[in-house]
């Protein structure tokens, strides 16, 4: 009996402790989070002190001017069309350079899909001055469409390898029983193969959806007053006088809430990745 009830302490303090540690470390990856949100709201006095004021009184004065005395609107629309442009673009590229990779044979295959992975690779610092300077002499610099489509060069790479991974998961006989129903190549990938890979689409969307949403040097580089982003809209904030640090970490407060959003919704989509296309055999 004693021997029962030491297993069970043993069982409740481990479990105690789990929690403990979960708290914890989940209070420590917050925290940066919060000190963001917070200082969004306190006023210039309150977000300069020593030390720091951990009550105070909230006012949304850098939300109001980060909103309505700049173009705030202006490059929320360039980040939100360049961010869906990309994603639209790159997904669908990927999906069909994935179906391509998974399901056909063709001489030099092995090396393609080698160099796809080597691209991956490549730091996109690396390629801001070559950008720029082929699309200087391409005459389409300062475009949000320009930019889209370097996120979607950027993104591709991940895009077909995620993609080519959920497609060889289902099993071939669905598309040859397709086949044999008439269907041609084009008609069984998107009848059967996109349904099917339908949480892979979600997780390359949401990862590419907030690389583009939240890159920084490209374009920087690549913009101009009328075509930047949020993200380069944040170093406004940077001036002669000093560093707003209300209108920057509000700013950035707003720039969070879409990556909080998709982070969220890429945890349930992988989750269901695990398990879809699952087939007994």
């Amino acid at each position: 009996m004693m021997p029962l009830l030491t297993m069970k302490k043993r069982q409740k303090l481990a479990m105690v402790l789990r929690y403990v540690f979960i708290i914890v470390f989940a209070a420590f990856a917050l925290f940066p989070i919060y000190e963001m949100v917070a200082t969004s709201l306190k006023n210039e006095v309150d977000a300069f002190s020593i030390p720091p004021k951990w009550v105070f009184l909230p006012t949304f004065k850098n939300y109001q001017e980060v909103l309505f005395e700049g173009k705030f609107f202006t490059y929320f629309y360039n980040s939100i069309f360049v961010a869906l442009t990309a994603t639209v673009l790159s997904v669908t590229a990927g999906a069909l350079g994935a179906y391509s990779l998974a399901r056909f044979k063709f001489k030099g295959k092995k090396l393609v899909v080698l160099g796809t992975l080597l691209m991956r690779m490549v730091p996109p610092v690396i390629l801001v001055v070559p950008i720029f300077l082929l699309y200087n002499q391409l005459g389409v610099t300062n475009a949000r469409m320009s930019l889209a489509l370097v996120y979607v060069a950027l993104n591709l790479p991940f895009n077909i390898w995620v993609l080519r991974t959920f497609i060889m998961e289902v099993p071939k006989e669905l598309e040859e029983s397709a086949q044999m129903d008439g269907c041609s190549h084009m008609m069984t990938f998107r009848r059967i193969i996109l349904p099917l890979i339908a949480p892979g689409l979600s997780v390359a969307s949401i990862f590419t959806f907030r690389i583009s949403w939240n890159e920084f040097i490209l374009s920087l580089v690549l913009t101009n007053r009328n075509t930047r982003t949020l993200p380069v809209a944040v170093s406004l904030y940077l001036t002669d006088t000093g560093t707003e640090w209300g209108k920057i970490t509000a700013i950035a407060t707003i720039i969070a809430i879409p990556a909080f959003i998709f982070t969220f919704t890429a945890a349930k989509s992988l989750i269901m990745g695990l398990t879809a296309g699952a087939v007994k055999g």
